[in-house]
């Protein structure tokens, strides 16, 4: 499929309008591809309008509109069983937004951690969970409502119950952050803002078929549990650090070891 789009141009003073088409991925905006960024939304449906305070609550961040740059992810998350979906593309003039993203060196996975723990429900069995939590609301939050929008991990079913183990001391620091790698599920743009759904604007979509792209979802999602089961899980190193340390030790954000247990 080709997305049809309108570029403004100026000659002689005088500006011009102009209609071009372009595969989904080598759509590049004449403004620049910082200010400007292709965003794609997985759906049940065509989604012309994202409307600024629909959605779910207790999403990853809360309330917002979730996107990926990849459109094959957008794909396979607008599909569901046996029920084909959509892979909405968008463009988003980012010039001026305030963009929090979680997965720079100004932060750790323990950030966006925390903001998951203000947001999904998560399973608190155990005295120590309780108080993981607790410690890294206190020291780990982060004002992200105040964003525009937030880019970082996507915390599907497999992901999720990572970030559980992790709380729950099952698993180390490093073993959290190389899980989010596993099954490649890149990230997230989320809009939170009503000034960042004014600056989105409709592209087209896709058809996604849910034979194929339901299939791929399964096939992703049970290839990182089954590699963190298999090896990730059970790889402990000498000098991992564990939610008990970070507790006992009283770790907050800038502490060095949380930069270097990485690996």
């Amino acid at each position: 499929m080709t997305f049809f789009v309108f570029f403004t141009i100026t000659e002689g003073g005088a500006e011009h309008s102009v209609l071009t088409f372009v595969l989904p991925w080598e759509y590049v905006s004449a403004k620049g591809t910082f200010m400007i960024r292709k965003l794609f939304h997985g759906s049940q449906n065509i989604v012309e309008t994202p409307l600024w305070g629909y959605g779910k609550r207790y999403n990853d961040y809360g309330l917002g509109f979730y996107c990926t740059d990849s459109l094959a992810m957008a794909k396979e998350w607008g599909v569901g069983k046996g029920q084909n979906g959509f892979a909405n593309c968008y463009e988003i003039n980012c010039e001026g937004l305030s963009i929090l993203d979680l997965n720079s060196a100004a932060f750790t996975i323990l950030h966006w951690l925390t903001v998951l723990l203000q947001n999904r429900e998560f399973d608190i069995p155990s005295g120590l969970a309780f108080e993981a939590k607790a410690y890294l609301l206190e020291n780990f939050s982060i004002p992200y409502e105040r964003y525009d929008a937030i880019i970082g991990y996507r915390a599907d079913d497999s992901y999720f119950s990572f970030a559980q183990d992790f709380i729950n001391g099952t698993i180390s620091y490093r073993q959290l952050t190389n899980a989010m790698h596993l099954g490649k599920l890149g990230q997230q743009f989320v809009l939170k803002s009503p000034l960042a759904f004014e600056r989105i604007r409709f592209l087209g979509y896709e058809v996604a078929e849910s034979e194929l792209w339901y299939a791929r979802k399964m096939a992703r999602d049970h290839a990182a549990r089954r590699e963190y089961f298999d090896v990730e899980r059970n790889r402990r190193k000498r000098g991992d650090i564990y939610i008990t340390h970070i507790l006992d030790e009283e770790m907050k954000s800038d502490d060095a070891r949380l930069r270097q247990a990485v690996s």
